[in-house]
């Protein structure tokens, strides 16, 4: 996928309007090449698990020029739409985040995920504000989703907040976001009043207890991210791979339910 390739950014904005978009995050060129090739109509990716993927922990602590790079590898094997976590932008200051939002659409990407944390929401409209003039410099027609950890880091009592997550909803799409993501609701009633009580397409997280994709669909949302899902399961599985090696030495166990390396050779491009 070129740098600011507007058919793309065009496509990711009209597969929010199409259904229920799934996304299964990834974390690295390869993990990309494999979503992409099972179908997935875009790919985003997961900020935990990149960080994880270069030995960092999550939460604004993954060195921008690592992000950028991922993100150059990624949208080098991906013929689909490329949405980017950049957490809370890495950086306070606005005007910063911007400049990473530039690099990031430079480098392949069309869309963008951007949280407020435990940040006032006025932090993040005017991160939001300078990453849609970003954009603008760049040309690309940005798709900025919008998180509220309004559930997730338990921000308000429960009784408030769906809410408090209209009123930043209306904040955040006032200052130029594109869709909404509210990880961490997964009562139906809760997403069915969220989704109709603002415009922007609402993105829900994966996790226990959430409804399937045709309830989801029919809540009123529009996106279903893996988040980091994908990346703990596998980085548990080869725990137990490791260990079970390192503790017999046995063969078996590490080609049961294995890819094929001829498999994934085909998969991935050369040079």
């Amino acid at each position: 996928m070129n740098a600011a390739n507007p058919e793309a950014a065009a496509l990711f904005h009209r597969l929010h309007s199409e259904g229920l978009l799934l996304l299964p995050n990834a974390w690295d060129a390869g993990s990309a090449r494999l979503v992409e090739s099972l179908g997935a109509r875009a790919v985003a990716t997961s900020s935990a698990a990149v960080a994880w993927a270069h030995g960092y922990a999550d939460g604004d602590q993954l060195p921008v020029a690592a992000l950028l790079g991922s993100v150059r590898e990624m949208a080098r094997v991906l013929s689909v739409p490329l949405s980017v976590d950049i957490e809370g932008g890495y950086a306070e200051d606005p005007v910063r985040v911007g400049e990473t939002v530039a690099a990031v659409l430079e480098a392949g990407a069309v869309g963008i995920n951007i949280e407020d944390g435990r940040e006032p929401p006025e932090l993040l409209c005017r991160k939001l504000e300078q990453a849609r003039r970003a954009a603008e410099r760049v040309g690309v027609r940005l798709f900025a989703n919008a998180r509220t950890d309004v559930y997730l880091k338990g921000l308000v009592p429960p009784e408030r907040r769906v809410q408090e997550v209209l009123a930043r909803a209306e904040r955040y799409r006032a200052a130029g976001a594109d869709g909404l993501f509210v990880p961490g609701v997964t009562a139906p009633d809760e997403m069915r009043a969220i989704a109709s009580g603002q415009p922007l397409p609402l993105n829900v997280l994966a996790r226990a207890g959430l409804p399937e994709a045709p309830a989801l669909q029919a809540l009123g949302v529009r996106r279903l991210s893996a988040g980091s899902s994908l990346a703990e399961s596998l980085y548990g599985r080869l725990g137990a791979l490791a260990s079970g090696f390192l503790r017999t030495g046995a063969s078996a166990p590490l080609v049961e339910e294995a890819m094929s390396y001829g498999a994934l050779q085909a998969l991935m491009p050369r040079g």
